[in-house]
């Protein structure tokens, strides 16, 4: 089984950990993306969203999971092929909601290219951003390092 052990700075990672969690936690009543479903399936639909729902807080629990007691004594966490797909999507919640609620103000390119004036922004913002691009690297480790149709 493929596995990926990143040792992080705890100093670092420790805050933007704070706006992850605030995001994770605003979405346990809701999906990131609402699905578009036709009316005429509102009893499919209901029960549909109820399951995505379930799921998106699994991915969610995955990713979080990843950041309890031993990482904060070790600094470091472990992806595998067992937790990789779920923590690839709860980032991408997460990140999602992160846009959402504090990076509304930052163009599409500024915010992929990561090319954004820290110390212009807000400190609620400039944490978000930090916490949205960490995220994002987190997803690159998975998909280069994790990738199914990859060989070892």
């Amino acid at each position: 089984m493929k596995r990926v052990e990143i040792k992080l700075n705890l100093d670092a990672v420790a805050p933007l950990l704070d706006a992850v969690k605030s995001a994770a936690d605003t979405l346990e009543p809701r999906l990131a993306v609402e699905p578009q479903v036709p009316e005429h399936e509102a009893d499919f639909a209901a029960s549909w969203r109820d399951e995505l729902l379930g799921g998106q807080r699994s991915d969610l629990a995955v990713l979080l999971g990843l950041f309890g007691s031993e990482f904060f004594a070790s600094g470091i966490i472990v992806l595998d092929e067992e937790n990789g797909e779920p923590v690839l999507r709860a980032c991408t919640a997460v990140r999602l909601r992160l846009r959402e609620l504090h990076l509304r103000g930052l163009d599409d390119g500024s915010l992929e290219s990561g090319e954004v004036e820290l110390e212009e922004l807000p400190e609620a913002q400039s944490r978000a951003f930090a916490a949205y691009v960490f995220l994002a690297t987190l997803q690159e480790v998975i998909i280069q390092h994790l990738d199914p149709t990859q060989s070892d």
